[in-house]
């Protein structure tokens, strides 16, 4: 029994070698080089984003299948991937995490693997996914089998969009075809200072083309907000990112067949708002932030806590808002003009931005709540020749599409097919609400006047004071919301005090809507 027992004791002890040596990923120098550029390790990243102790690794001792150029002479613990499941607020979860400490996080044939059981296994089970990037790319010494392994990861993040939500962190580099993965996905995060993004970097701009540019300048978070859109929340640490990675979670359902998690912060549903009319101005040409609003009329957290919203894209098209916020604990997805910039104009970014989002909230379930001011399509010709028919057509498209409920409470302006493109009842929304100060036409008084009265003001001694006067007539006769109540384009005209209160009546009676699309395989929107 004795030689049984020591048979089994060195098996053990192998075993637990095998682990740690896992576990030491790159070993001391590598996890020093990375402590030194200011990021986490990848099981450190994976523990505080999951709640404690729940993390189960899966492909902690695969081999990686490199025989050239040294590799086979080479150790890569966990193939430079740490990948397995854990839960976030209880909810389960699957994670990946490259780890840069072994061989930069390159990704070869079986790291790819890993990453694809994850998602496989996501899929089949029906939970989210949240990929932390933190990579130096393709492995080369792999050839084509690293190729492959991205395309088999694409492959995964489009089959499964819409099946399950899928958060991508880049906490570090993210450059050549490793970025088309993030850009896959539904939602990307990356933090200040430690992460950059891009197809090609400085160094073959400027063999290519001269121009001189860093890291950060071309695919910092920043411009990638910003500039090109790509990047949906950019935060200021990687605790804060992995941290609001868990917030978004809290938003959303675990997969297409389920509803989001309904969550009572305490909010009074009846609560009254009398001051929340005193934030849009008389003056319908004076700005005002449409976050006021947001902020007063959606369920508020306890007195200290965070913001009510969860925003999306902040600082990319902010003449548009997009966020997620809670409205009698239901989760909802909001799409705001925002008066403060363009004049709450829609243009191409605003309506990529918020075609994607409408699209995101329909496939997961999501109810969408519309607060329309909008003034019209932003003009010149950088707009025309840069396609804003077809990139404005995008919104159209995706809220014809959707079938959740959708709600739409118009403020002030709502002109021509901008009121159209803010989901209109001949769109499809289920309850279209107004507020006394609404302004429905086909375009502003201030145009339409010009159009209408062109020979009449032309043949005025005062033309300025004509003009003025025929303004006013128009305003009179079709720039409020009772034309529109007279024949159902609008439900009612409410008292914005009523706005909580109305919108939470109007949701709840929408839950228990059903639609039918006709049967196609899928569907060819304008992109």
């Amino acid at each position: 029994m004795s030689g049984e027992r020591e048979i089994k004791e060195r098996m053990l002890e192998e075993l637990k070698a095998k682990k740690q040596k896992v576990l030491a990923m790159g070993g001391p120098k590598g996890i020093e080089r990375q402590k030194k550029l200011g990021k986490l390790t990848a099981r450190e990243r994976i523990e505080l984003l999951l709640d404690e102790g729940t993390f189960v690794e899966i492909g902690a001792l695969v081999k990686h299948k490199g025989r050239e150029f040294g590799l086979d002479k080479r150790e890569i613990p966990a193939d430079g991937v740490v990948t397995g499941f854990g839960k976030i607020d209880g909810r389960k979860v699957y994670v990946f995490s490259q780890d840069f400490t072994s061989l930069g996080g390159t990704l070869g044939e079986v790291h790819a693997k890993k990453i694809c059981e994850v998602l496989d296994r996501a899929a089949k089970e029906g939970c989210p996914v949240i990929g932390i990037n933190d990579s130096g790319g393709a492995r080369i010494q792999e050839g084509v089998d690293a190729l492959a392994g991205y395309g088999q990861i694409f492959f995964r993040n489009s089959i499964y969009s819409g099946v399950i939500p899928q958060i991508c962190a880049i906490l570090g580099p993210c450059a050549g075809g490793a970025v088309y993965s993030p850009a896959l996905m539904d939602f990307i995060f990356m933090v200040e200072g430690i992460s950059y993004a891009f197809i090609t970097g400085p160094r073959v701009i400027k063999q290519v083309i001269g121009e001189e540019i860093s890291e950060m300048e071309l695919g910092g978070p920043i411009p990638q907000q910003e500039k090109s859109g790509v990047v949906h929340r950019v935060e200021k640490s990687e605790e804060e990112c992995l941290r609001n990675i868990r917030r978004l979670l809290s938003y959303l359902p675990s997969n297409n067949l389920e509803d989001p998690p309904r969550v009572d912060v305490g909010d009074d549903p009846n609560r009254r708002d009398e001051g929340l009319f005193d934030i849009v101005p008389a003056d319908p040409m004076k700005p005002y932030d449409m976050y006021d609003i947001i902020r007063r009329v959606f369920d508020r957290s306890p007195e200290g806590e965070e913001e009510n919203y969860f925003d999306i894209l902040p600082r990319f098209a902010p003449n548009i808002i997009t966020c997620f916020a809670r409205l009698n604990g239901y989760t909802v997805g909001i799409i705001a003009n925002q008066p403060k910039f363009k004049a709450g104009c829609l243009d191409i970014d605003a309506s990529d931005k918020a075609s994607r989002f409408i699209r995101f909230c329909d496939a997961f379930n999501i109810p969408l709540i519309n607060l329309v001011d909008v003034p019209g399509y932003l003009p010149g010709t950088e707009q025309e020749w840069g396609g804003i028919i077809r990139h404005g057509a995008k919104m159209l498209y995706a809220y014809s599409e959707a079938t959740v409920p959708k709600i739409t409470l118009i403020i002030r302006k709502a002109y021509g097919g901008s009121y159209l493109a803010m989901c209109s009842k001949d769109l499809g929304a289920d309850m279209v609400l107004a507020w006394p100060t609404a302004e429905l036409a086909v375009m502003g008084p201030e145009g339409a006047a010009q159009i209408i009265f062109r020979e009449e003001i032309a043949k005025a001694e005062d033309k300025e004071k004509a003009l003025k006067e025929k303004i006013k007539l128009y305003r009179e006769t079709f720039a409020n919301p009772y034309r529109a109540a007279e024949s159902l384009h609008i439900d009612d005209v409410i008292d914005p005090a009523d706005t909580r209160p109305m919108l939470i009546k109007a949701l709840e009676a929408s839950l228990t809507k059903r639609e039918r699309r006709p049967p196609k395989k899928h569907s060819v929107p304008p992109v």
